[in-house]
């Protein structure tokens, strides 16, 4: 059977659970339970399970005083599992299941796919499908964070992760990055050479269920990853190395809703959560190192401590491309975002000599579920950014017409260090007028309003800590 038709039959029985109230991403999470006994049993992992808490004690169990068995099931895995991955899969389990017969449902929907003849490699497959899936539901908000496939393919092929790298995403969300990033690395090299010299990938994720997970997923696809329980801006890093690559997606929004306190090594606090994350990752790379991290515009343009942090980030890194992403690639429809390219510099300063922007906004189609994004989308950029992962690849500027230019670091200066640069003529109309699908308008309406949440909840952080100071 084919990856996407069984992700279809298992997705499918999402709809048992509609009436209970619960969203897709609540369901992935606990799919990952029931999934992971399933695929143990078929995969030979069962060993590592407890006697008495595997997928055939689970199927044969009656159906009165399942949900029971089923709790207790959870817990027990969750401290006597002989894996300490598999024990954090199943740490502190909480199940959204509130029937006896809809529990019973799903579980006899997952037996009766037919799981014979899959590799150890479609498993995780499939699990990527079912995560991709959820992100497509609007009401979940999961969508937000949840980085396009071809972005995340396109951004891993252009930094090409080697063999002893270690490599991190310190927003991790369900893993994305870290995956693509061992795919390219198997692909590159013989099976030998990978284990000789496996790359070391750690995350951190700050969401419970999420980070359950993306443990899920890069056990299923054969990674062993350190995946921190914690916040990336707080002392929680303390356990990441030094980092040859770091790939991320911060997510959207303001920190103001945290009371914990910044890392002090971030030399420029603020209330906002993306700035902080663009300190914590050109702080946390080697001298040497390399990095890519999607951003919103704001972050390019905000005047103020944005203006002092990219100065900084361009004082102590080589910030060599950067792409502007069209309109509509995330569930948030109207964000505006970009991948920023950077070298930790081998001198203390001035490592910025010009900066390449490569604009793939103007004159595209916005993207949503009637018109995907491809990886074909990217193979212009990836010719123009060249086969260097340091961006030293030999480029030539197109002019007004094209989209790649040059910027010197002075001409960047001149503008206030505002990297926000257009010079292509928009064409397409507005974005609300392009938008059709009731999915996307609904995506549409979110997202202005989590915008002004955004907002709001960033006046307030500055508030609170301009109370604090007068305490």
């Amino acid at each position: 059977m084919k990856n996407e038709n069984i992700v279809q039959k298992i997705w499918n029985l999402c709809h048992i659970l509609r009436g209970d109230g619960i969203s897709y991403h609540q369901y992935v999470s606990e799919l990952t339970y029931l999934l992971f006994l399933k695929i143990a049993e078929e995969n030979g992992v069962e060993r590592l399970l407890p006697q008495g808490s595997r997928w055939k004690d689970l199927v044969e169990q009656p159906k009165d005083g399942l949900l029971g068995f089923y709790q207790e099931m959870l817990t027990h895995l969750g401290t006597s599992a002989e894996s300490e991955t598999i024990q954090a899969i199943y740490a502190f389990p909480t199940t959204v299941f509130s029937h006896e017969e809809n529990l019973h449902a799903v579980i006899d929907g997952i037996a009766k796919i037919d799981w014979n003849d899959l590799g150890d490699d479609r498993f995780g497959q499939i699990y990527e499908g079912l995560i991709e899936k959820s992100s497509q539901d609007v009401r979940s908000g999961a969508g937000q964070y949840f980085t396009p496939r071809a972005l995340v393919n396109s951004i891993v092929r252009i930094m090409k992760p080697q063999p002893g790298e270690v490599i991190q995403d310190p927003a991790s969300g369900s893993g994305g990055f870290l995956i693509a990033a061992d795919r390219f690395v198997r692909s590159e090299k013989s099976k030998s050479a990978y284990e000789k010299r496996a790359p070391k990938y750690q995350g951190v994720e700050i969401e419970k269920n999420t980070r359950r997970i993306c443990l899920m997923n890069t056990f299923l696809n054969g990674l062993d990853a350190e995946i921190i329980y914690g916040d990336a801006l707080t002392d929680d890093a303390t356990g990441l190395l030094p980092a040859d690559l770091i790939l991320a997606n911060p997510p959207f929004g303001s920190k103001a809703g945290s009371r914990r306190t910044l890392r002090a090594d971030l030399p420029y606090q603020n209330a906002n959560k993306q700035l902080a994350f663009l300190q914590h990752i050109y702080l946390g790379l080697k001298p040497g190192g390399r990095a890519a991290v999607v951003l919103p515009d704001n972050v390019l343009s905000d005047d103020g401590v944005g203006r002092l942090i990219r100065q900084d980030l361009m004082d102590k890194c080589n910030l060599h491309t950067v792409l502007r992403l069209p309109t509509g690639i995330f569930a948030s429809a109207t964000v505006k975002t970009n991948v920023l390219f950077f070298d930790r510099g081998m001198e203390k300063k001035e490592n910025t000599g010009s900066v390449w922007l490569y604009d793939l906004r103007t004159n595209m189609p916005v993207f949503g579920k009637t018109t995907p994004l491809l990886d074909d989308h990217f193979s212009e950029f990836e010719k123009c950014f060249g086969n260097d992962p340091h961006g030293k690849f030999q480029r030539f500027d197109q002019g007004e017409t094209g989209r790649f230019r040059s910027f010197s670091r002075q001409e960047i200066a001149d503008r206030d260090d505002d990297l926000l640069i257009s010079w292509l003529h928009e064409d397409s109309g507005d974005i609300e007028d392009a938008i059709e699908a009731p999915e996307e308008i609904a995506a549409l309406i979110l997202s202005h309003l989590q915008s002004a949440m955004n907002e709001i909840e960033a006046v307030v952080g500055e508030l609170v800590e301009a109370a604090e100071v007068e305490e």
